[in-house]
C-alpha cells in the first residue's frame, strides 16, 4: 500500500469552466488525470489532494466532480485551495459525502489523519499574493495559523514516526517568506511540506528540494503532468486511517 498527493485538480465536470484554454499540459487534463491515477493508485492507497479541486461554487455544482474522484480507486483526502468556493463546514460537507454515497473521500480540515505511524496534517496555508492592509486579512491568517497547529499538535502528540504536512499555498515562494508558518514546521519537528497553488509562469519561482532543513515538494496539477506523486509505501498489509480530530 502506497501514499500518494496531487494538487490542483481544476476538475468541471457541472460548469462552464474549460481548462483547455490555457493550453499546454492542461489540453485534455481531465483525462489525463484519470488515466494516470488508474495506472498508479490501487484501491488500497490513500492519496492527499491538496486544494482547488473542483470550478463547482457550491456542493451541489462539485458533486459530478466529487462522484469522478470516488470512482477512482483509493481513499482520497481533501484540503481547501483558494478555488474552492464550494467548501462548507465538515458537518455539511460529510453530510454531502453520506448523501451521495461517496465513502472513499473526507476531508484534511481541524484534524489530521494517520497513515500507519504516519501524521498527515495541513491546512489551506495563507497566499502570498495578499498583504495585511485589510485587517480581515490579518484575522484570516491567524485562523490558518490556528488550523495548522491544531492538526500538528493532534499528529505530533501520537509520536509519529513522520509528520508530514500539506499546504495549498507554498510558505517560500521566491522571495517571499512566511516565517511564522515555518516556524510551526519546525517548532513540530516537519521534514517534509506538500504544496500546490502554483502554475504557469510562476512555477519559474518555485522553491522545491531542501531549504531551512525542510523538503519542499510542489504538486500542483500541471506542475507534475497530472501525475500522482508517490510519497511513501507503508509496510502493513493491513491498516486503518484513523482521523483524529481537533
Amino acid at each position: 500500500m502506497a501514499l500518494y498527493t496531487l494538487a490542483d485538480l481544476h476538475l468541471a465536470a457541472d460548469v462552464a469552466k474549460p481548462m483547455d484554454i490555457f493550453g499546454g499540459r492542461w489540453q485534455g487534463h481531465t483525462e489525463k488525470i484519470i488515466k494516470n491515477w488508474r495506472a498508479l493508485v490501487a484501491p488500497e492507497d490513500t492519496i492527499v489532494l491538496g486544494g482547488d479541486i473542483s470550478w463547482g461554487i457550491n456542493l451541489a455544482e462539485a458533486k459530478g466532480d466529487f462522484a469522478l474522484i470516488d470512482s477512482l480507486p483509493g481513499k482520497k483526502i481533501i484540503l481547501k485551495g483558494n478555488h474552492d468556493l464550494w467548501w462548507e463546514t465538515a458537518s455539511k460537507m460529510h453530510r454531502f459525502l453520506d448523501e451521495n454515497g461517496f465513502t472513499t473521500i473526507d476531508f484534511l480540515h481541524n484534524n489530521c489523519f494517520f497513515y500507519e505511524k504516519t501524521a498527515l496534517c495541513g491546512t489551506r496555508g495563507w497566499p502570498f499574493e495578499e498583504d495585511f492592509a485589510d485587517p480581515h486579512n490579518e484575522k484570516i491568517f491567524k485562523r490558518e495559523l490556528l488550523r495548522l497547529e491544531a492538526s500538528l499538535k493532534l499528529g505530533a502528540a501520537a509520536d509519529p514516526e513522520e509528520i508530514l504536512c500539506f499546504l495549498h499555498y507554498p510558505p517560500l515562494y521566491a522571495s517571499y517568506r512566511c516565517g511564522e508558518i515555518i516556524e510551526l514546521l519546525h517548532k513540530y519537528g516537519v521534514k517534509r511540506c506538500i504544496y500546490g497553488h502554483l502554475h504557469g509562469k510562476s512555477l519559474s519561482h518555485a522553491v522545491t528540494g531542501e531549504q531551512e532543513g525542510i523538503e519542499w515538494k510542489l504538486v500542483s496539477g500541471d506542475f507534475v503532468d497530472f501525475i500522482p506523486i508517490f510519497l511513501k509505501k507503508i509496510r502493513k498489509k493491513a491498516m486503518e486511517i484513523l482521523k483524529i480530530i481537533w
